[in-house]
């Protein structure tokens, strides 16, 4: 179902906070810490335990179904390379952000090799 102009803005606004107060989270060796992430996780449909069991296909599809614009596809994909346990994840989105967007960004790319 496709999201009017205004709800579509709404909800990548609703998004880009969340991913906001998810990059500000303390992180140990481990990963974050998992009592402060799992609410915001929650709020994008996401828990720490389903992240960690989803394919990088799942987690493209979950995101497109949230209507995730491509910039917040990469600034997701920058907190998930973060963390040790979700680099495969991180590649994934990284790829789908660049085939869907159909644009090539060196910056991604270069991401992409970062984290092989």
């Amino acid at each position: 179902m496709s999201l009017s102009l205004g709800l579509r803005d709404e909800e990548n606004e609703r998004i880009n906070n969340i991913l906001n107060k998810l990059m500000e989270l303390a992180y140990v060796p481990e990963g974050w810490l998992k009592d402060e992430a799992q609410p915001l996780l929650t709020q994008l449909g996401l828990s720490y335990e389903s992240l960690a069991a989803m394919t990088g296909d799942e987690l493209n599809a979950h995101i497109t179904k949230l209507h995730f614009d491509f910039a917040n596809m990469e600034r997701l994909a920058d907190i998930l390379a973060a963390n040790p346990t979700f680099k495969d994840k991180a590649i994934a989105l990284y790829n789908f952000t660049q085939v869907e967007s159909k644009m090539f960004s060196f910056d991604i790319f270069n991401k992409i090799n970062a984290l092989k």
